[in-house]
């Protein structure tokens, strides 16, 4: 799997976050200096599948931008989908979670659970470079 750099700006959430998680994610994401594992995100809608709370730790912090693997969502049928335990719904299409981001209209926290056919890789990428600027996919 390819890491890239992608503008916060770009990355559309579909689902809520639990502040408690951002909150305690920012403190070790500041004790480490460093961002260790990259979002998934949707090739062709900037959609967030897997990353919500890192992501508002990133805009908390004030980033540019996010190391991210980008996957053609609807495409892989190696990506799995289901919805977790005990959050209301009995399922989840791969359609709507790209609905929900698009729309802006964000799914209740922890609604939606994607698995992916290889583990994401391990970074270490300094927030002093996500606080710079990069262009859509530049390669890490």
């Amino acid at each position: 799997m390819q890491v890239e750099l992608v503008p916060v700006d770009y990355l559309r959430p579909h689902e809520e976050t639990i502040s408690d998680k951002v909150d305690e994610l920012e403190k070790v994401t500041k004790r480490w200096k460093a961002y260790v594992l990259p979002l998934v995100v949707d090739r062709d809608t900037c959609t967030i599948l897997d990353g919500h709370h890192r992501h508002q730790v990133a805009i908390r912090l004030g980033l540019s931008c996010l190391p991210c693997v980008l996957v053609n969502y609807l495409g892989d049928e190696s990506i799995e989908l289901d919805v977790w335990p005990n959050c209301g719904r009995d399922s989840i299409t791969k359609q709507e979670v790209l609905s929900h981001g698009e729309s802006g209209t964000l799914m209740p926290p922890k609604t939606s659970r994607h698995r992916l056919p290889d583990y994401l890789p391990p970074i270490a990428i300094p927030l002093s470079r996500l606080l710079e600027p990069a262009e859509w996919g530049t390669k890490i």
